[in-house]
């Protein structure tokens, strides 16, 4: 099976290499290649997932046309590349996308329906999650009576810092965070209707969203990034779930247990995945694609 760790295509240079993405800057548009990287604990890792990318992209693409009537994307092609790329059209088939280039918002917008991660965390500690109090007595992985808008910084390196709604509205100013944190539970809400009847608990998730300038000179609100794929989401099989602990998982969660056990100090470099490992992940991301699409990832 083919693995695409990294793309490198003479003559022309990424603008920017993140934990999973390659970037090139087309202009007013960005062409972007989902690689079969893998991070865990912030560190990327030497193995890739065979198509991990592909289940990326296709995953994304799925859910910006099912909601593209919530808030517009950036998608423009995911078929159709710049003349430069011609040559390379097999390495980009199923795993890029052209998008418009906006103005990136500085916060990621996470929404939580359930308690667990961080966010469990930082209820056990204070009650609240980002100054948002909670009912007394949850328990990890428990359903809460309302989804929350739980915002959080980008980090550069390292990982995103929860910040309250306050903090993000003096970064991006209060009616544009009002907006986002609508749009971003609407997205949630419609989706986690989606996904339950068909075997997948919508944990949290976590939307991006940019600026763009519009033919009056106004500012567009877009969706931008990935869209409810396993590297953004928690998605739990629902019948499975037993609030009370840390649930199963569509994503790398084999590969994290797998690096617990082998005692990895979580510090680059990070280890080569055995076959095994890479097989259960592999299954897994290709499981969640199947269920909430419908069919096997060709």
């Amino acid at each position: 099976m083919r693995v695409v760790r990294e793309t490198n295509f003479a003559g022309i240079s990424p603008a920017a290499r993140g934990k999973v993405r390659d970037i090139y800057d087309l202009g007013d548009q960005l062409l972007i290649v989902a690689s079969d990287r893998l991070s865990a604990f912030d560190v990327v890792l030497p193995t890739g997932i065979p198509d991990k990318g592909r289940v990326l992209t296709q995953l994304s693409l799925f859910w910006f046309d099912l909601l593209h009537d919530v808030i517009p994307n950036h998608v423009l092609s995911a078929t159709e590349f710049p003349a430069a790329f011609q040559d390379y059209r097999e390495e980009l088939a199923c795993r890029s996308m052209v998008v418009r280039k906006t103005q990136p918002l500085p916060i990621e917008c996470v929404v939580r329906g359930y308690v667990s991660g961080s966010g469990w965390k930082d209820y056990l500690a204070t009650g609240k999650i980002c100054s948002i109090p909670l009912p007394p007595g949850l328990r990890e992985s428990d359903r809460l009576p309302e989804p929350i808008f739980t915002p959080a910084t980008k980090a550069v390196t390292g990982h995103d810092e929860n910040i309250s709604f306050e903090q993000a509205a003096s970064l991006i100013g209060r009616q544009l965070a009002e907006r986002v944190r609508a749009i971003s539970i609407e997205i949630y809400e419609r989706a986690a209707k989606y996904t339950e009847p068909r075997g997948i608990l919508l944990a949290d998730t976590k939307f991006e969203f940019g600026l763009l300038k519009d033919p009056a000179g106004e500012d567009e609100l877009v969706w931008i990034d990935e869209a409810l794929t396993p590297d953004s989401s928690r998605f739990w099989p629902a019948a499975q779930y037993q609030p009370g602990g840390p649930q199963p998982s569509f994503d790398k969660q084999f590969v994290r247990d797998y690096l617990e056990r082998i005692h990895w100090p979580k510090t680059p470099p990070g280890p080569e995945l055995p076959p095994d490992v890479v097989g259960a992940t592999r299954a897994k991301y290709r499981e969640a694609y199947r269920l909430l699409v419908g069919h096997e990832l060709d």
